[in-house]
């Protein structure tokens, strides 16, 4: 039996109720949240898997719910986005969201995806535990830290994931698919600037200079990869 945690903060009592009962449905001890400052003090005493957060929502709204979210907790958080809103899904992003769907939403789509956040290996796959340094950057797969220098870099669970992807192949370039299929799984489907805002995240929290990075090189018409230039 799943009991994973899913918190649901959305402001649209039929949309809210759908989630509720298609996640509970397949196992998962759900909670729902009407507005932003309910859904953060809800996410602070639950301590959620996963939110399901939308981001017009009243008293505060979704995007200052995930940056506060992101100050203490790693629960993988997917932004419910009205159709066409291209930025909001972006700001989304950038704030710390790690997926986004758009409204209105299948209810199996919102199980689909929840349970693809969860289905993320935690272990590690054969010859992939050993840390891996380039330069001053440090990646740490086993204990997932990351390091510039002495400094401790925080990153979102999908951040790392991103990251540590890149590190295991030194050299190789990932298309934006590889990357998608690897951490989102080959199910998923939306927009793969999905992978560059995650991408430009990862670069600002490492110092990395995306004209002239360091680290996370872009390999023009393909996608990323690490090593040197």
């Amino acid at each position: 039996m799943n009991t994973h945690k899913v918190l649901v903060i959305e402001d649209e009592p039929a949309l809210a109720r759908l989630a509720q009962e298609y996640l509970t449905r397949d196992g998962f001890d759900v909670t729902t949240a009407a507005d932003g400052e309910r859904g953060l003090a809800l996410a602070r005493e639950l301590e959620p898997a996963v939110i399901l957060l939308d981001i017009g929502l009243p008293r505060l709204d979704g995007l200052e719910v995930c940056r506060a979210v992101r100050s203490f907790s790693d629960a993988y958080v997917i932004m419910l986005t009205a159709r066409g809103d291209e930025l909001d899904k972006i700001v989304g992003l950038s704030v710390g969201a790690d997926d986004y769907l758009v409204k209105p939403f299948s209810p199996r789509e919102v199980v689909a995806r929840v349970r693809a956040m969860l289905r993320r290996p935690r272990t590690l796959p054969d010859g992939a535990a050993a840390a891996r340094r380039f330069g001053e950057l440090t990646v740490d797969p086993l204990g997932r830290e990351v390091r510039v220098g002495e400094r401790v870099v925080e990153l979102t669970a999908t951040e790392f994931d991103v990251l540590a992807t890149l590190a295991r192949s030194p050299n190789v370039a990932f298309s934006r698919t590889q990357l998608i299929e690897s951490i989102w799984g080959p199910g998923w489907v939306g927009d793969e600037r999905l992978v560059d805002v995650h991408v430009g995240r990862v670069r600002r929290k490492l110092g990395d200079d995306a004209g002239d990075p360091r680290f996370v090189r872009t390999v023009r018409g393909v996608g990323y990869r690490m090593g040197p230039g």
